[in-house]
């Protein structure tokens, strides 16, 4: 039987929508049964520590309508961030990476995102880990 095939996202950038993207693309990939790798990066890995992976924001190019999306958002029941990185790990193999250089550029101590992560890595090992994935995206 031929391994799972990986699909990888290197999650950057830590607003909303883009937390968004990175949690469907990565639940979605899980359920149809691709080994998800998702590494966070600076900025998601700062927004996890101060325990706001769920915190609704926008870039400021999309100020003007921040408010009316965040209030569609909560009257469609859209669910948050966590909820979705906790589903995708029910229905496939799907996991949450931090880089532990992220870590030390950020000022984060890693006791601060344990509890999330599934490991903190440094980036040699994650590059070995995702090395010959199908999808690798960058978020």
């Amino acid at each position: 039987m031929s391994p799972k095939p990986k699909f990888v996202i290197f999650a950057h950038n830590a607003t909303y929508d883009k937390l968004h993207q990175v949690a469907t693309l990565g639940m979605t990939a899980s359920a149809m049964g691709k080994n998800v790798i998702v590494v966070l990066l600076f900025w998601t890995i700062k927004k996890l520590a101060e325990d706001r992976i769920d915190q609704i924001d926008f870039p400021p190019e999309y100020a003007a309508s921040a408010d009316e999306v965040a209030r569609l958002l909560q009257q469609k029941k859209v669910p948050k961030i966590s909820e979705m990185f906790r589903d995708a790990k029910h229905v496939g193999t799907f996991r949450l990476i931090a880089c532990s250089a992220g870590l030390e550029y950020m000022g984060v101590e890693s006791a601060a995102v344990e509890n999330n992560v599934d490991e903190v890595m440094g980036l040699p090992a994650i590059l070995s880990l995702t090395a010959g994935a199908e999808t690798t995206l960058f978020i």
